[in-house]
C-alpha cells in the first residue's frame, strides 16, 4: 500500500492525479527510489507528467544523497554548501544544471540566511502533509448530506489563493526590462538593450509551479476589433493625404500617429497595406501563422529555457526588424495582441506575485484599454522607472502617474508606488575615481536623486489625495552592478531591497498559516460532529452566539448609515459645482484650443471614441472625465478615508473587524463544544477575510460609476456628432456637444450621484446580509444539525493540531 511519504511527495509535485495507480501498484517509500524507467513509463503514461515525476525524483535522490553525506545531519541543511552566504542573489558566474546537464537560468535569486530559508522549507513541509491529510479526509466524506457537502466547499476553498499584482511602467530605454529580470533572477526572459518594446503590449510575468519549463500564453485581439482598427487607420491615413494636400499641418500629433500607423501596418503586412483595402487585409492569408487569431484562442508556447522563449516571442511584443545574430523577422504580429503572459519555473518569489509590464496610459484599441484599466485598478504595487539622471524632471514618468491615480488610488488597491531610479551607477568619468571615491559618488548622487523626486511628488496634491502619506518610495538601482559586482557594494544597487519587498508580498508563513488554521477548524468540526450526543446547555450556547451576533451586527449598519450620510452630503455639493462649471469646461475643451484641421482631427478622434483620445505625445484628452471632476472632487478625501487601500487600516473605520460571536469567551464556559467553538471562530475570520476582498473589488465599482454613468449619458451625442462630414463638420459638432450637455446637464450629475449611491447602498446591504446568514448558518451546522455517516478524522486532526502549534511556534520565533 501507498505510505504517506508518497502520497505527500505525489501532491508536492503537483501530480496527485497520480496516487490511485501508485496505491493499487503499492508503492511506498522503498519501492519509489527503486522505481526504474519502464517502471514510471507503466504509472504515468503520459509524456508531460511523467517528465516532471522522472526530474523531480532525480532531484528527491540527490537531496538524500546530500543529506547523508552531510555531518551535521540536519534534514534541511541547504544541498550547496555556498549557500551560506548571507547575500542576496547568484554569485558572478555561479550556474545550476538542469537534468538534461545544460546550462540553465539564473540561480533563485533569493539566498536567505540559513535560519530564515530552513522555517522556509520546514513550512512547505508542514502545508504539505496537511494538504495531503485533508485530500485524504476528502475522499472519507462520501454521502451527500448538508453538512457533508458544506465541509467538502470548505475544504476546496482552503486552496483559494489571491496573486499580488506589481505594474511596471515605464518608456522604452529606461532598463525597465533589465530590471524584472535582474529581481527575479532569470537572465534574458524580457528582452533589453536595443531592442525595442512594443508599447501596446502587456506582459505579465508569474510562477510556473507545476512543471520546469519556462510559459508562454498569448492573447489576441478579435478579428472584428481589428477591422474596426484599421477602418480607423485608413480613415486617418485619408485625412492626412487631404490635410498634405491642402498644406494644412497644424497639428504636431498628427506626424507621430501618421509613423505610429504606418509602423503598425507595415509590422503585419510588409508593404502590401499600401495597395489594398481593409477588407482584402482581413484575408486570412495573412494570418497563416496565428490559426488562434482566427479561431479567437489563445496562443501557447513552451520551451526548455527563457532565451529561447525570450525569442519566440520577440514577434509578438516587440517591433525590431532584426531577431537577434541579424536574423530578420518578416511577420510582426504584435498589433495583433492584447496581452502575454509568462510563466517562469520554480520561482519562489513569483509564486503568489505577478509582475505587469504595462504600457504607459492605456491603448486606444478598446479591449487593450478595458484590460489595461482592469489591470491598473488590480495592483497593490505600482514601480515607476526611469533613469536617474533625469529622474525628477522626466515628464512622462509623473505624466503615467498623474493619468493612472485615479485608477490605482480610490478606483483601485495600490497601496505603494514606487519611483525607481536604474542606472545609479553611470557615470561619465568613473575611471577617473578609485573605487571607494566612485561608490562615495555613487552613495551622493543616490541621496539627491531621492530627495529630488520625493520634493516633486510632495507638490503632486491631486495624486497624494488618493494614497496615504507612506505609500511613496524611492529605489537607486543598479541592475548592471548588481550582478557583476565590480564597483558597488550589493546592498548599493538596492536590488535586494526589491527582491525583499516581493518576498514579503508572497508572504509564505501567512499563506500557510491560514491554511493550516483553517484545516484545523474544519478538522474540529467533523470530528465534534461525530462525536456529538446531545448535550444541556448547546441550546444556551446558541443563544449566546445570536445575542453576540446582533450586537455586533448595529455598529457595523450604523457606520455604514452613516458613510451612506456623508456620500449623499459630499454628492449633493459636488452635483451644484458640476452645473455651475459646466460652461468653463465646454469652453476649454471646444474653443480655448487651437481651430484648425488639426484640431477638427482631434475632435473626430474623441467623438468617435466616445469622449476620450490618447495622442502619441502628451496628456489623454477625456471630456467625460472632465465633466465628472467636480463629482470625483467633492468625495476624494471621504472616499479614501471610507475605502482606504492601506493594509493597516479596514472600510468603515475598521467596524468589521470588530465583529464578533465570542466564541473565545464561550470555549471557556463551555469546554464540551470548544471543537464547534474553534470552527466558528475560523468560519468568523475567514468571513471577515473575504468581506474584506468583496469591499476591495466593489468599491471600484462605486467609485467609477461617476465617470461610468456621464460616459452612458454622453454617447448618444458622440454618436450624433460622428456622422457630420465636410465644410462645417467642425462646428456641427461643436454645437451637438454643447446642446447636449445643456440638455442633460440639470438630470445628468444628479443621475451619476444617485446611481453612486445605490451602488453603495447595495454594498452595504450584501455585507450585512452576508454576515447574518453566513454566521446564521454555521452555528446551525455546528450545534443544530443532526449528524450521520461521519468519519473519524481524529488521527487527523491530533497531526494537524500538532503542525499548528509548530507554526505558532515559528511565528512567536519570528517575533523574538
Amino acid at each position: 500500500m501507498m505510505d504517506d511519504f508518497v502520497r505527500e511527495k505525489l501532491i508536492q509535485w503537483g501530480l496527485s492525479e497520480w496516487m490511485e495507480t501508485f496505491k493499487e501498484q503499492e508503492i511506498d517509500k522503498e519501492s519509489l527510489y527503486c522505481l526504474n524507467d519502464r517502471d514510471i513509463d507503466n504509472l504515468i503514461p503520459k509524456v508531460g507528467p511523467r517528465a516532471r515525476f522522472k526530474k523531480k525524483l532525480e532531484e528527491l535522490k540527490q537531496e538524500e544523497q546530500n543529506a547523508n553525506q552531510d555531518t551535521q545531519g540536519s534534514s534541511f541543511q541547504l544541498q550547496d554548501k555556498t549557500n551560506d552566504m548571507t547575500e542576496v542573489g547568484p554569485s558572478p558566474g555561479k550556474r545550476k544544471s538542469d537534468h538534461q546537464g545544460e546550462t540553465s537560468e539564473w540561480q533563485t535569486p533569493t539566498k536567505w540566511p540559513r535560519d530564515s530559508k530552513s522555517r522556509s522549507i520546514e513550512e512547505a513541509v508542514i502545508l504539505s502533509k496537511v494538504k495531503v491529510a485533508m485530500e485524504n479526509v476528502k475522499a472519507k466524506i462520501q454521502d451527500n448530506t448538508e453538512l457533508n457537502d458544506f465541509l467538502k466547499t470548505k475544504i476546496i476553498d482552503l486552496e483559494t489563493d489571491k496573486r499580488e499584482l506589481v505594474g511596471v511602467f515605464g518608456r522604452t530605454g529606461t532598463g525597465k526590462s533589465s530590471l524584472i529580470n535582474t529581481v527575479i533572477g532569470v537572465k534574458n526572459l524580457l528582452p533589453s538593450g536595443s531592442v525595442s518594446a512594443c508599447t501596446s503590449v502587456m506582459i505579465k510575468v508569474e510562477a510556473n509551479m507545476s512543471n520546469t519549463k519556462y510559459e508562454a500564453e498569448i492573447e489576441f485581439i478579435t478579428k472584428e476589433e481589428w477591422r474596426d482598427e484599421l477602418w480607423s487607420m485608413f480613415q486617418f491615413l485619408g485625412d492626412k493625404a487631404y490635410q498634405e494636400k491642402e498644406k494644412d499641418d497644424d497639428d504636431d500629433d498628427d506626424d507621430d500617429e501618421y509613423h505610429d500607423i504606418c509602423k503598425k501596418l507595415s509590422a503585419l503586412y510588409e508593404e502590401e497595406w499600401k495597395q489594398k483595402s481593409c477588407e482584402n487585409l482581413m484575408d486570412n492569408k495573412y494570418f497563416r501563422e496565428i490559426q488562434e487569431f482566427l479561431q479567437s484562442k489563445k496562443k501557447s508556447l513552451t520551451c526548455e529555457s527563457a532565451q529561447e522563449l525570450s525569442a519566440k516571442l520577440v514577434k509578438y511584443t516587440r517591433t525590431d526588424t532584426k531577431q537577434g545574430q541579424g536574423r530578420e523577422v518578416r511577420k510582426w504580429y504584435w498589433p495583433l495582441v492584447k496581452r502575454v503572459t509568462v510563466r517562469v519555473p520554480q520561482n519562489d518569489l513569483l509564486q503568489h506575485v505577478t509582475i505587469v509590464d504595462l504600457p504607459g496610459n492605456g491603448d486606444r484599441n478598446k479591449s487593450r484599454d478595458k484590460m489595461w484599466k482592469g489591470i491598473v485598478g488590480d495592483c497593490s504595487t505600482v514601480w515607476i522607472v526611469t533613469e536617474i539622471n533625469r529622474a525628477a524632471a522626466d515628464k512622462e514618468s509623473w505624466e503615467i502617474l498623474k493619468s493612472a491615480a485615479s485608477l490605482l488610488g480610490n478606483g483601485g488597491e495600490c497601496q505603494r508606488i514606487h519611483f525607481i531610479c536604474t542606472k545609479s551607477d553611470l557615470f561619465e568619468d568613473f575611471d577617473d575615481h578609485s573605487k571607494a571615491d566612485f561608490q562615495a559618488l555613487v552613495r551622493e548622487r543616490n541621496t539627491e536623486a531621492k530627495d529630488e523626486v520625493n520634493k516633486e511628488f510632495n507638490k503632486l496634491n491631486e495624486i497624494k489625495k488618493h494614497f496615504g502619506d507612506d505609500c511613496f518610495e524611492v529605489f537607486t538601482v543598479s541592475a548592471k552592478e548588481f550582478l557583476k559586482r565590480k564597483l558597488l557594494e550589493r546592498g548599493d544597487t538596492e536590488i535586494p531591497k526589491l527582491q525583499e519587498f516581493l518576498q514579503n508580498l508572497n508572504d509564505r508563513h501567512s499563506k500557510t498559516l491560514n491554511y493550516v488554521s483553517g484545516a484545523r477548524a474544519i478538522l474540529s468540526q467533523i470530528q465534534a460532529a461525530r462525536l456529538r450526543e446531545t448535550v444541556g446547555n448547546e441550546t444556551e450556547v446558541c443563544e449566546e452566539l445570536e445575542r453576540n451576533m446582533t450586537y455586533h451586527l448595529f455598529p457595523v449598519k450604523k457606520a455604514m448609515e452613516d458613510a451612506f450620510q456623508t456620500f449623499d452630503r459630499c454628492l449633493s455639493e459636488g452635483v451644484e459645482k458640476s452645473k455651475s462649471s459646466c460652461e468653463g469646461n465646454l469652453n476649454s475643451f471646444l474653443y480655448l484650443r487651437k481651430t484648425g484641421r488639426g484640431f477638427h482631427r482631434t475632435l473626430k478622434c474623441v467623438v468617435k471614441n466616445n469622449g476620450s483620445h490618447k495622442p502619441k505625445k502628451g496628456k489623454e484628452i477625456n471630456f467625460n472625465r472632465k465633466l465628472t471632476s467636480s463629482l470625483t472632487d467633492s468625495i476624494d478625501e471621504e472616499f479614501r478615508k471610507t475605502f482606504p487601500n492601506e493594509g493597516k487600516c479596514e472600510a468603515f473605520d475598521g467596524v468589521i473587524s470588530t465583529f464578533s460571536l465570542g466564541t473565545k469567551e464561550l470555549i471557556q464556559k463551555y469546554k464540551d463544544v470548544e471543537l464547534q467553538l474553534i470552527f466558528l471562530k475560523t468560519e468568523e475570520d475567514k468571513m471577515k477575510t473575504k468581506l474584506s476582498r468583496l469591499i476591495c473589488d466593489r468599491k471600484k465599482t462605486i467609485y467609477s460609476s461617476l465617470l461610468k454613468t456621464i460616459e452612458e449619458i454622453m454617447q448618444e451625442c458622440y454618436e450624433n456628432a460622428t456622422e457630420f462630414k465636410g465644410k462645417d463638420s467642425l462646428q456641427n459638432m461643436r454645437d451637438t456637444i454643447v446642446r447636449h450637455v445643456y440638455e442633460s446637464k440639470n438630470s445628468m450629475f444628479d443621475r451619476a450621484k444617485t446611481v453612486m449611491l445605490n451602488e453603495l447602498k447595495e454594498l452595504t446591504d450584501e455585507i450585512v446580509e452576508t454576515l447574518e446568514k453566513t454566521m446564521t448558518k454555521s452555528i446551525e451546522l455546528s450545534l443544530k444539525t443532526d449528524y450521520k455517516s461521519i468519519p473519524d478524522v481524529s488521527a487527523e486532526l491530533t497531526m494537524v493540531q500538532k503542525l499548528y502549534d509548530e507554526l505558532r511556534s515559528i511565528s512567536d520565533e519570528e517575533m523574538s
